[in-house]
C-alpha cells in the first residue's frame, strides 16, 4: 500500500516501495499495489514494472496473504483495512490499534 515517496503525494522518485517490489518479485511473490495518487507505476531509470493500482475492497484485501504499508496516505481507512486484512507489515506505524495481525517494521 502506497508507492509514493511520502504521504499524500504522487511522486515515486526515491520511493522505497520500488525497491521492495523488486525484492519481493525476485523472491517469487505475486505483487499488486494500491496508491490513490498513482494510478499506474511510471518507468524509472531502475524499474519498469508496468503495474496499475488495484482497488481496495473488502474482497480484494481478504485475498492477499499480507499487506505491506510503505506509504501512510491520509486517505486510507486503517481501521477498515485492519478489520479485513489477514496480515499487515506496517513500516510507517499507520495502524495504531494493537493486533496480532500487525507486524511493525
Amino acid at each position: 500500500m502506497g508507492v509514493a515517496y511520502k504521504k499524500d503525494v504522487d511522486d515515486t522518485r526515491e520511493s522505497p516501495s520500488l525497491k521492495l517490489i523488486k525484492l519481493l518479485l525476485n523472491k517469487g511473490a505475486i505483487i499488486d499495489y494500491n496508491n490513490p495518487y498513482i494510478p499506474s507505476l511510471p518507468e524509472t531509470r531502475k524499474y519498469k514494472f508496468l503495474m496499475k493500482s488495484v482497488e481496495l475492497t473488502e474482497k480484494s484485501i481478504k485475498r492477499y496473504d499480507c499487506l505491506l504499508i510503505v506509504t501512510n496516505h491520509s486517505v486510507y481507512d486503517y481501521k477498515w483495512i485492519l478489520k479485513n486484512a489477514n496480515l499487515i507489515v506496517d513500516t510507517r506505524n499507520a495502524i495504531k490499534e494493537s493486533s496480532s495481525k500487525v507486524i511493525k517494521a
